[in-house]
């Protein structure tokens, strides 16, 4: 996922850097020289508009760090939150503090791909390891950053995933490729609409503002190329809406979206009637609420609800972090180095890097809403649709 587009901050960020390179990867919790805890920051939108695909892996890395101090270890963790809101600038002002002041020494996150990019330059010049959830821009990996990690396959996987099974399961001849302005859903939308047109399929393309709320222009242009599928690269809070008025317009294609739309406001900003049989495609593999699973279990009794999204892979980024830093590694540099040699079942996937900071595995999962409800019909080249 991405947050906004980042703009100007680069110039901020790059600013921020320098001042911040000689003060991270330190190992106390309170200035006070107390080397017993180590703080450890969650980054994304905890309060904003999108909120909802970053409070459940933020609740999955709160529960991977309580179980492990619930082991008295010699060296405890402390779990700090940066609400970024999503917003790039809010996450370059943000890193300074978490890094310049609360002298984090590893961060989760960030959460979306637009912030990220905001801030993955000053961590990497502050020697602080990063772990992504769910920011899923396939080029993150391409920034040349050796602290930088993330747990979710990318774009350039998922839009394929996601785009193969609509070719698979509705045979179009004409499919429509929509995106806002987002970072996030820019990549996903180029993602989509390569795929699309490799396979033969024609294929038409808009592209709307994040703050736009009226989106008649775009309805009136996918009614006129009368597309098979369309496919639309975004969040929740901007598709929920887009898929109503598509509907209200009278198109009636199937409607795909990606993993920042696996949220049941989808479905409510929608309205149950338009939203039935859209199609969501995401990296994550949401435990069945009814399945007997173990993450799951914990996570509810926790909480008081079901793991949603990106929930597991909160747990499992976390997990590398604490697995590091039981192997005896308390500063930035030691951490990041274990992350290197990290192989293990996590709650979502085995968990391993490659060189890039990329996950080894790729696997697209895809959900439908049926009923008004979220299913998940299993992996990407398995997974049948309904209707």
């Amino acid at each position: 996922m991405s947050g906004v587009r980042f703009g100007r901050v680069l110039a901020l960020a790059a600013a921020t850097s320098l001042a911040l390179a000689g003060c991270a990867g330190g190992s106390s919790s309170s200035g006070s020289g107390d080397s017993s805890t180590l703080k450890i920051g969650f980054m994304g939108d905890l309060t904003g508009e999108n909120s909802g695909i970053v409070i459940p892996p933020n609740n999955g890395a709160k529960l991977a760090i309580d179980e492990y101090n619930a082991t008295n270890p010699s060296v405890k963790l402390e779990l700090k939150n940066y609400d970024s809101q999503g917003k790039p600038e809010q996450a370059t002002s943000l890193v300074q503090t978490a890094i310049g002041t609360d002298k984090i020494t590893a961060l989760i996150g960030p959460a979306f791909s637009g912030e990220s990019k905001a801030v993955g330059g000053v961590l990497e010049q502050g020697k602080i390891p990063s772990v992504s959830p769910s920011a899923t821009n396939p080029g993150l990996a391409g920034n040349g950053w050796k602290y930088w990690h993330r747990v979710v396959a990318n774009d350039n996987d998922q839009g394929p995933g996601i785009a193969n099974f609509l070719i698979t399961a509705k045979s179009p001849k004409n499919a429509y490729v929509i995106s806002d302005d987002q970072e996030y859903s820019v990549g996903l939308a180029d993602a989509f609409e390569k795929t699309f047109k490799d396979k033969g399929i024609t294929t038409e393309r808009d592209k709307f503002a994040k703050d736009a709320s009226d989106y008649s222009s775009t309805v009136q242009k996918v009614k006129a190329a009368n597309p098979d599928v369309i496919a639309y690269g975004g969040y929740y809070a901007q598709a929920g809406r887009l898929l109503k008025q598509l509907r209200d317009g009278g198109v009636k294609a199937t409607f795909a979206t990606g993993d920042g739309s696996l949220d049941p406001q989808l479905v409510s900003g929608a309205g149950a009637a338009a939203a039935e049989g859209a199609v969501v495609g995401c990296p994550c593999n949401i435990p069945d609420a009814g399945a007997t699973n173990e993450f799951a279990t914990k996570y509810k009794a926790k909480f008081n609800v079901a793991p949603a999204i990106y929930a597991t892979e909160g747990y499992d980024a976390a997990t590398a972090i604490i697995n590091a830093v039981k192997a005896g590694n308390t500063t930035g540099e030691k951490i990041n180095d274990f992350l290197k040699t990290e192989d293990f079942k996590g709650a979502s996937k085995q968990i391993k890097f490659k060189d890039n900071g990329e996950p080894q595995t790729n696997a697209i999962y895809v959900y439908q809403v049926v009923g008004g409800v979220i299913k998940n019909l299993g992996a990407s080249t398995e997974a049948k649709i309904a209707g």
